[in-house]
């Protein structure tokens, strides 16, 4: 029973540990990635959808990006989603592809965007902490009720603290990466 809930454990901080990873990939570091953009919505014959539903979005350039609609005439509405989503874009068109020169990060941006960046990673060692302690409650519970011996107890407690502690240092990890990234010129 208590090696179920330790891979369930493990499942759940996965999940935390992904969705602190797509929020890094959406903070710009003064390089063009097409994640930047990816999730605009835009107003597609009245459905909002986001822009990677609607066109191949690539970054031939550190400062460049491509957005080449599969439907061309949904360009001024790429454009309008674009400014509208106040990222600090401003989207040009040809008549066939969607460019956006990125803006250089100025060193007082870059300083903000570490401190998002570290708060995002308490946030996301907030969740794994949490997760932990709800495993907790659950192994107190079956102790109590006799599912679970005071040895096996022990045991699942140590392993639920190697599991929270490898977590937590992917998490930083990762942070010391964007971190690099970011303050990178």
């Amino acid at each position: 029973m208590p090696d179920k809930s330790l891979e369930e454990m493990r499942q759940h901080m996965k999940k935390s540990l992904h969705v602190y990873e797509e929020e890094l990939r959406h903070l710009r570091t003064g390089r063009a990635n097409p994640a930047m953009v990816e999730e605009v919505m835009v107003d597609y014959y009245g459905t909002r959808t986001p822009l990677k539903h609607l066109a191949t979005i690539t970054a031939p350039e550190p400062n460049l990006l491509v957005i080449r609609p599969y439907d061309k005439s949904q360009i001024p509405a790429i454009e309008k989603a674009i400014l509208e989503a106040n990222l600090g874009f401003n989207p040009s068109s040809d008549g066939e592809v969607v460019r956006i020169a990125v803006p250089k990060l100025s060193e007082e941006r870059r300083k903000e965007l570490v401190k998002v960046v570290h708060q995002k990673a308490e946030e996301a060692r907030i969740a794994i902490r949490n997760i932990r302690r709800h495993m907790k409650e659950e192994l107190e519970r079956q102790k109590k009720e006799g599912e679970l011996s005071e040895d096996d107890f022990h045991r699942s407690l140590k392993e639920m603290d190697n599991i929270t502690h490898e977590f937590t240092e992917k998490i930083d990890e990762l942070m010391k990466e964007k971190e690099q990234q970011v303050l990178e010129v």
